[in-house]
């Protein structure tokens, strides 16, 4: 599925949707996310929709960062064979990004720290997420097997599909992918990435991020820690259990979170990031990756909470979601932060 997040005047940022079926085709950018350790139903966007360290800080490079009035990434999507029982969901976590009112602490929190970020003007990024458009493909039209640059023609082709909305200046792309979906270095070397396409392939320039189901591929890896590795063994601790009962999708949605983050104040990977290598920036949600509580480290994911059924959380969303999504890197306090933090 394909999304796409925009800024509005007002400041709010509309989120595109573009669904895509299990086989499109993805771009990698060098310094993708991947998590320190990491029954599965296909993610869907209206679950999305409810959802949405390191001592060196990121710092500010290159000619520009996200503006205000500008959109973020799209989002692209890639979902397989849809379910029987679709009330197994995923929670659209960019709906939960929006402000009010709801139980602290919240997903709209933990949106405050993006949100700190600023361009060269001093105008800092947008508090407010909204859904602007979607495209599915469930005919797999581009395959079932992605590789790093065929992903831009999945956005190319969901960009000529009406109504399905193009702002290269204010909107952001987001490519989701199904459990049966490979993709390029997935599971291997990246869980999710975020780069821009390129004008003689799209037509646009296009910030675009794609974050993978991971669910029966490599849950130990992308869902972790809702699934941890072998070699843990008796050793570690036990895989958590998932606020919304499925390991693929919990896993993916800490992943849009981390993306989420890095594109809105990276888009063109020229702005925010630590460390001297633009081809291997080091952003801020990777300065935090792993770290979803207080005293986390060291493969501990830190202080976070339990309901009564045995889920762990760390952010409440709209209707009761709830969601367990990384820190991320605060420019003020210079230190990795979550509104669950307990000091």
């Amino acid at each position: 599925m394909l999304c796409a997040i925009r800024f509005n005047k007002k400041k709010k940022l509309k989120l595109l949707a573009l669904a895509l079926p299990p086989g499109g085709y993805v771009e990698q950018r060098k310094s993708s996310y991947l998590p320190q350790a990491s029954s599965q139903i296909p993610l869907r966007l209206q679950e999305i929709r409810g959802l949405i360290g390191p001592s060196q800080p990121p710092l500010p490079h290159g000619p520009r960062s996200l503006l205000p009035d500008q959109h973020l990434p799209h989002l692209v999507r890639k979902l397989g064979p849809l379910p029987a029982a679709p009330h197994q969901r995923l929670p659209p976590l960019h709906i939960h990004l929006q402000p009010p009112r709801r139980p602290l602490p919240s997903v709209s929190e933990w949106w405050k720290t993006v949100s700190l970020y600023t361009d060269q003007t001093g105008a800092n990024i947008s508090r407010s997420i909204l859904i602007a458009g979607e495209y599915s493909d469930r005919l797999y039209s581009h395959g079932s097997h992605l590789t790093r640059l065929s992903i831009q023609e999945v956005i190319a082709t969901a960009v000529k599909s009406k109504p399905f909305p193009v702002d290269h200046k204010n909107g952001i792309y987001l490519v989701l992918t199904a459990t049966d979906v490979t993709v390029q270095d997935f599971c291997r070397a990246v869980c999710g990435f975020h780069y821009f396409t390129f004008a003689s392939k799209v037509g646009y320039t296009l910030p675009y991020a794609w974050v993978g189901n991971s669910g029966k591929q490599c849950p130990e890896v992308c869902a972790y820690p809702f699934a941890v590795p072998g070699y843990m063994g008796g050793g570690g601790p036990g895989a958590l259990r998932p606020p919304n009962g499925d390991v693929g999708v919990d896993g993916m949605i800490s992943v849009i979170g981390h993306e989420l983050a890095e594109l809105s104040s990276n888009p063109l990977v020229n702005a925010w990031y630590a460390g001297e290598d633009p081809t291997a920036p080091t952003e801020i949600g990777d300065l935090c990756e792993g770290l979803y509580g207080t005293g986390g480290g060291g493969g501990y994911i830190g202080e976070v909470t339990r309901d009564g059924g045995g889920r762990t959380y760390n952010l409440n969303g709209r209707r009761g979601r709830k969601f367990l999504v990384q820190w991320i890197w605060s420019p003020t306090l210079k230190a990795c932060a979550g509104p669950n933090a307990l000091d």
